[in-house]
């Protein structure tokens, strides 16, 4: 399979004449099983020429098909859970052309995004989010008085999230119509099982029997007397056998009409369930069995190496760039934390469903005792930890910048108003590339630092990536340790780790005509632009701030007395960020002499691309950085 065949595919066959839903409504089984063949083609050689959310995707394309089959979307609304699964969904929702164009710079999105087509009814990135959405959408549908359906597709993992079951608990007790979809693609599930699953809710949901369900119930309500204790009977009657036959009782007793488990790569069965199921009222719970990777051998052998994969190549399934001899800072952090944990049985770590992301693989195989998945629950990842370093522990909660967005309040309250010792592992701070808006970590600085007794601090290296995270498990405070996406500078390492003062930045280069002021990821290309333009002569002072906060107020204030000239660099929101504490620090203390500039990203979200072209575009690069001190300089 080579990237030929991909635009062979997308030219001939089914697909060619498919653009929008309504051009698969008019096809037969054979042709939607062609279609769901020539969908995976396009997926799996696109992803292997761009890169994204491989597994994921390939184990939806029945699915998708079925539910934009049987349902008149745009009208009736699917909305998606994360969106990690809405490749087939994009291709045949009119942007099939531009599927080439997947997560590049001007292309379309990854994930499921308003502002690309009225099929994607809402935006996200994040887990958790459909059933609450879609219960929205439901709840104004019911206050129009109009009857197009509301379907939230979301997986099993999503179905870990606390904001998940605050949907459910919601959507079933208001009773309004509305169809959840449980993609399940952790759980086995044998041909037998599930021809026998779908046959029987194919029974359970048809019209006969539902009507035949509720005249009899209506029936025997009417009895005097005794009607309704009968009725109660029935019902536990069916809800023992529910339970023995399927695994739904959960469900049921938050109010849903439980359907399932259905096979979800049994296109036919599929469309005769959702077509029953379209006209039932009422909550409903449609629990499907789909396989990661389905339709490409590597991916279903290893569905967690191609969740998210850089470009391949489709016949080895390996990846097209060679392994770069320079770490990642996630590696450099994971052999760390195992170096520290072996030296401190005090040290647990705690990840939210990313152990392998977050570089907490080896840990977990050398301290199985001490390492938490706790699932996509990041508030209870972080009050778990409180409570961990409460009885002496030192937990350390390794999470994506975007994703302890959603633990903010137990930051707050839980950890930071206790004083607790909690270090934050934050991997995937500043521009992370690809994945775009809903994925940057570009607001931690400005969301943490507001926070009292907390450290913030971000290294310049990996070399200081280990050096702060043996600090920051030595220090007894809450700590935030924020560091980038892909590999290293390069540096060597220390072999052995010392612990930093904290709230002291170090000076990387004197110089009197201006000081460049950078922290985290920025340090080094402002050491490379101050190079360039000593060659012209200029004088350039390069700081290296190491701490968001507490500043080193010191070395800022002596800095600004004695050059009148500042520029900050951060890979953050300037609204709230690093350069704003510099000057509120200046503010603070009456310094009005000095000109200060704040290099950032605006008060805006960005979007995908990749991490050099996003850099170039807000001038956080080595290029930016020159164009700016040649502006300052001009003055």
């Amino acid at each position: 399979m080579t990237l030929v065949k991909q635009q062979k595919t997308v030219n001939h066959g089914v697909l060619k004449n498919v653009e929008f839903p309504a051009d698969i409504r008019k096809l037969n089984i054979a042709e939607l099983n062609t279609l769901a063949q020539e969908i995976r083609e396009v997926i799996i050689n696109t992803v292997a020429s761009c890169g994204g959310h491989l597994a994921a995707s390939l184990g939806t394309v029945e699915l998708t098909l079925a539910l934009h089959y049987v349902f008149n979307t745009p009208q009736d609304k699917i909305v998606w859970d994360v969106g990690h699964q809405t490749y087939a969904h994009k291709i045949i929702t009119g942007r099939k052309k531009k599927f080439a164009s997947l997560r590049r710079q001007n292309g379309i999105s990854g994930f499921p995004r308003r502002e690309e087509s009225p099929y994607d009814v809402f935006n996200v990135g994040h887990s958790g989010t459909s059933i609450s959405a879609a219960a929205g959408f439901a709840e104004a549908a019911s206050l129009r008085g109009d009857h197009n359906k509301i379907i939230a597709v979301i997986g099993d993992g999503s179905m870990t999230t606390g904001m998940a079951f605050e949907g459910l608990n919601w959507a079933g007790d208001r009773e309004e119509d509305l169809i959840i979809v449980l993609n399940d693609n952790e759980m086995s599930i044998s041909p037998n099982v599930g021809a026998l699953s779908s046959y029987l809710n194919r029974i359970m949901t048809g019209h006969a029997v539902t009507k035949m369900r509720a005249n009899v119930k209506r029936l025997l309500k009417n009895i005097p007397g005794i009607g309704k204790y009968i009725v109660r009977l029935l019902q536990q009657i069916e809800e023992s056998w529910k339970t023995f036959l399927v695994p739904g009782a959960l469900f049921e007793e938050l109010g849903f009409t439980y359907v399932g488990p259905l096979e979800g790569h049994h296109l036919k069965d599929l469309i005769k369930n959702f077509e029953n199921i379209k006209d039932l009222t009422g909550p409903v719970l449609v629990h499907v069995i789909t396989k990661k990777g389905k339709g490409y051998k590597f991916a279903e052998e290893n569905p967690l190496t191609y969740h998210g994969i850089a470009p391949f190549n489709v016949e080895t399934g390996l990846a097209l760039s060679p392994p770069s001899a320079i770490p990642t800072y996630t590696g450099i952090f994971s052999q760390t934390i195992v170096k520290l944990a072996r030296a401190d049985s005090r040290i647990v770590a705690i990840t939210a469903a990313m152990c392998d992301g977050t570089g907490l693989d080896k840990f977990s195989q050398e301290f199985p005792g001490r390492f938490y998945d706790v699932g996509i629950a990041e508030q209870h990842a972080v009050t778990f930890a409180a409570g961990l370093a409460i009885e002496g522990l030192i937990p350390i909660v390794a999470i994506y910048s975007t994703f302890l967005q959603r633990a903010y309040d137990q930051i707050i309250y839980d950890v930071c108003m206790q004083k607790l010792p909690v270090v934050f592992a934050i991997d995937r701070g500043g521009i992370v590339g690809e994945d775009g808006a809903t994925h940057q970590g570009l607001l931690d600085y400005s969301y943490l630092r507001s926070i009292p007794n907390i450290i913030v601090m971000a290294p310049k290296d990996e070399n200081e990536l280990q050096h702060m995270l043996k600090t920051a498990i030595g220090c007894g405070h809450p700590v935030s340790l924020r560091y980038p996406r892909g590999k290293g500078v390069g540096v060597s390492l220390d072999g052995e780790l010392k612990t930093l003062e904290i709230g002291k930045g170090e000076v990387l280069r004197e110089g009197s005509d201006l000081a460049v002021i950078a922290i985290g990821s920025t340090v080094y290309p402002a050491l490379a632009a101050v190079k360039r333009l000593s060659e012209e002569g200029f004088n350039i002072k390069v700081i290296n701030a190491r701490f968001v906060k507490p500043l080193d107020d010191e070395l800022i204030l002596n800095t600004a007395a004695t050059i009148k000239k500042i520029i900050t660099v951060e890979e953050n929101v300037l609204p709230g960020g690093f350069g704003s504490a510099v000057l509120e620090l200046l503010a603070e203390k009456g310094i009005t002499s000095v000109q200060v500039k704040c290099l950032g990203i605006p008060d805006e979200f960005v979007n995908h691309a990749t991490q050099a072209q996003q850099r170039d575009t807000y001038g956080i690069n080595e290029e930016g950085i020159i164009l700016a001190m040649r502006e300052m300089l001009a003055k």
